[in-house]
């Protein structure tokens, strides 16, 4: 039967509701992160847009405060992700490359070291030699590195890839604040925003605790509230006495 033959064949056999592969984690870690972009850009944005509205209804300053701001962020946001991702890069490429030199060095202390981390994760002595043994004649550069390290030498982070992810989720997040504020007509700017920005930021929190595994209604309270927050914050600004006037 189908069933049976793909349990006996363990090489091709995938549990259809079980993800694999090394590059699922490596996803899911972005689409979190764009998820968290995304909400910066919804808060930061329309807290900048709020509080300019609260100041005048002219259109233009409203405008060019949103756009800035968008640019400003997105720019920032890829920046702050490149540089970041391409110190973990560098350091990462650093420790592969002694970990290459190691092995061409002294394998057989290499063969014993890596035996010992099988041994400290329950097998036994003559199990974590056997594993060790055929990891090593398969790929030992790859067989240190994932033990070892914990690092995927085919798998390392593009800090470009980065950089781009990061600008593109804050630009996606930024607009939705940004047109909420300017599509309505001006004595509904405030309130529309208000309620577009806190329902987008309940979807991402929600998003975000299913993509953690963590409580969603702990994880929705706790953005919607810190961005209901920034924005009363920065409409008191645009309200104080010489600000709207000004």
């Amino acid at each position: 039967m189908a069933d049976s033959d793909n349990v006996r064949d363990t090489g091709s056999w995938k549990h259809p509701h079980e993800p694999h592969g090394g590059g699922f984690a490596s996803r899911l870690n972005w689409l979190r992160a764009g998820v968290l972009g995304a909400n910066d850009g919804i808060v930061s944005t329309a807290g900048l847009v709020v509080g300019v509205a609260s100041a005048t209804a002219a259109t233009t300053p409203i405008l060019t405060a949103g756009v800035a701001g968008l640019v400003a962020g997105a720019l920032s946001m890829a920046v702050g992700e490149y540089v970041s991702v391409s110190t973990q890069r560098d350091s990462e490429r650093a420790l592969l490359s002694q970990e290459k030199r190691e092995l061409a060095e002294d394998p057989d202390y290499e063969l014993a070291e890596l035996t010992q981390i099988y041994r400290h994760k329950g097998l036994t002595e003559a199990t974590a030699r056997q594993v060790a043994r055929e990891l090593t004649a398969h790929d030992a550069f790859a067989a240190h590195a994932e033990a070892e390290l914990g690092l995927d030498p085919n798998e390392l982070t593009n800090p470009w890839q980065a950089a781009l992810s990061s600008a593109v989720s804050f630009t996606c997040g930024a607009l939705l604040p940004l047109l909420a504020i300017l599509l309505p007509p001006p004595t509904w700017r405030i309130p529309v925003t208000f309620a577009a920005v806190l329902l987008a930021l309940a979807a991402t929190g929600s998003l975000s605790a299913r993509l953690g595994g963590s409580n969603r209604r702990r994880a929705v309270l706790r953005v919607v509230i810190g961005g209901a927050l920034a924005m009363a914050v920065t409409y008191g600004i645009g309200q104080i006495p010489g600000v709207s006037s000004g």
